[in-house]
């Protein structure tokens, strides 16, 4: 019997990537292709919803241009908390799409907190009313949008994450869907019952009927349409995750114990835990996947600013890009005592302050670009020593190792600050590809590697230097917030 194919679509917030993977785990055929960001206004960011579309439409022609094979099914794996609204009718987007960094709703969720709507809200979904989700970010659609609220009157509204907005495209208008995943971080869905919220819809002011159809992770969503893509009619979409979902199952984690990190423009930190849990230092509730085994759920904190630091600061020093930076960062032992927070958009978990800002402090005459360069990378793994040691808290014992990912994972003097910083093992994979991997198997119902490779970081920072590097940065932290 044939090996079955895969075409697994990674859409995130950079690029959208695509791998065509054998159920035997190798990697056929790759294919990228990028995307900008718009940043209207302080504390906006948004993309093109066309462009979204147009790049997993280019991946797939790059794709099906490499291999003469059948390709037996689609997995997608994407950027989450970033909302799509679009008129059924025509399938045309009624404005741009509002991604997870967008920060335009913070006064909003401050009003819903102050009004003591968020333990009612945390309660049903895990999540602390934020501008990060979705929720709110309808809710202002539906407010500033020309003719949103009457397209919603008429029933003709569609909202949902971007799984649901290429399933959308993908079946020719006719699957209206999103995954469990993927709905879990709208902070409009009941992670308990597994169903959109009438009373969450109605504290953030969306209609129930303009949201798509919740559906387990490795359900079958539906079948291409004809003449949308390269690919023929009726290849089945076979399994959607949110990107940071489908890594931690990429590598392979189906147990708690284990933390996951995506170094990408910014980072999530998820861990899966034996139930709910209501975390108490900052993080999210989450889940994970649902899939023929049941329901697994996870603590998640998500970091607003991360690898996107280094692009960030390269930029500020006219170096040419963050392996330029890197490179500078090396050529000092330390920091000099130099600090950088990059709450460029705020700070997400565990402190959740929308009006933190970006911060270098602790400069003297003796600082040079290389000890702002060092401090960056520094910043980097702090946030995640941050997110790591609140779900240490949160669960109350000790996690045994980080397995790391995403495009920044690649660079070894991260990777061993990252291990210094947490005092614990960091797992690097050689392959960068982990949610498409991940996604194709929840699609195939079987592990994949990939053929990665693995190679482990220990920690070589002395306990005194790891906690005066940590109070140093705790103390930037209150600057930045100030």
């Amino acid at each position: 019997m044939s090996s079955r194919r895969i075409l697994a679509i990674d859409q995130g917030t950079t690029n959208t990537k695509a791998l065509l993977i054998a159920e035997t785990g190798e990697i056929l055929a790759r294919a990228s292709d990028p995307l900008t960001t718009a940043y209207p206004h302080a504390g906006w960011a948004e993309q093109s919803a066309h462009d979204i579309w147009k790049s997993v439409q280019d991946v797939i022609a790059q794709i099906v241009a490499q291999t003469d094979g059948p390709i037996d099914g689609i997995a997608i794996a994407n950027q989450r908390e970033t909302i799509v609204v679009w008129d059924a009718r025509n399938s045309a987007p009624i404005c741009p799409a509002i991604i997870w960094q967008c920060r335009r709703t913070a006064e909003v969720c401050e009003e819903l907190t102050s009004a003591g709507l968020n333990t009612q809200v945390r309660d049903m979904t895990g999540l602390d009313i934020n501008p990060l989700f979705p929720a709110s970010k309808l809710a202002w659609v539906l407010e500033n949008v020309e003719g949103a609220a009457a397209l919603a009157k008429a029933g003709h509204l569609r909202a949902g994450t971007v799984d649901a907005w290429l399933l959308w495209n993908l079946t020719g208008g006719k699957v209206f869907a999103t995954d469990h995943s993927n709905a879990s971080r709208t902070q409009l869905f009941n992670t308990e019952t597994l169903a959109f919220s009438p009373d969450l819809c109605a504290i953030f002011g969306v209609p129930l009927g303009c949201l798509p159809k919740p559906m387990p992770s490795d359900s079958r969503f539906g079948e291409t349409a004809a003449n949308v893509t390269a690919l023929p009619e009726a290849v089945p979409i076979l399994a959607m995750m949110g990107d940071s979902h489908a890594a931690l199952y990429g590598h392979g984690v189906r147990a708690p114990g284990t933390v996951k990190a995506t170094y990408g423009t910014g980072s999530s930190l998820m861990t899966l835990t034996p139930g709910r849990v209501a975390s108490t230092h900052g993080l999210s509730g989450t889940i994970a996947w649902t899939n023929r085994t049941g329901t697994a759920y996870a603590l998640e904190g998500n970091i607003t600013v991360s690898a996107q630091a280094a692009a960030f600061a390269a930029r500020l020093l006219g170096l040419e890009n963050a392996a330029t930076l890197s490179a500078l960062a090396q050529t000092v032992p330390d920091n000099g005592g130099v600090s950088f927070v990059p709450a460029l958009a705020g700070l997400g978990a565990p402190h959740w302050d929308d009006h933190a800002t970006g911060t270098i402090t602790g400069m003297t005459h003796a600082t040079g670009p290389a000890h702002i360069a060092r401090a960056t990378f520094e910043a980097i793994a702090h946030q995640i020593a941050d997110v790591f040691s609140a779900m240490e808290s949160d669960i109350g014992h000790a996690l045994h190792d980080l397995r790391a990912d995403g495009g920044a994972s690649i660079n070894a003097f991260l990777m061993q600050l990252q291990s210094d910083l947490i005092g614990r093992r960091v797992l690097q994979l050689d392959i960068q590809e982990i949610g498409a991997m991940g996604v194709a198997s929840m699609a195939l119902g079987a592990a994949l590697s990939g053929g990665a490779q693995i190679r482990v970081f220990h920690p070589e920072m002395l306990e005194v230097v790891r906690e005066r590097e940590r109070n140093q940065w705790a103390g930037a932290l209150t600057k930045a917030r100030a």
